[in-house]
């Protein structure tokens, strides 16, 4: 989010999930596969981006 300068909503849209569990994951909530796979997919990255990053 940061590198692209998005927000918790451009975000949730880009991804299809909610703007609150977009952020419970920036709190540190632990999200499941799925949710992974649908924030990388909105996000056009790899997951092991996500994985690797600073928020999980």
């Amino acid at each position: 989010m940061e590198q692209r300068n998005l927000t918790e909503r451009q975000v949730s849209i880009l991804t299809g999930l909610s703007r609150s569990s977009v952020h419970e994951i920036r709190k540190g909530s632990m999200p499941r596969v799925d949710t992974l796979e649908q924030l990388a997919k909105g996000l056009k990255i790899k997951i092991s981006d996500l994985v690797e990053s600073d928020y999980l």
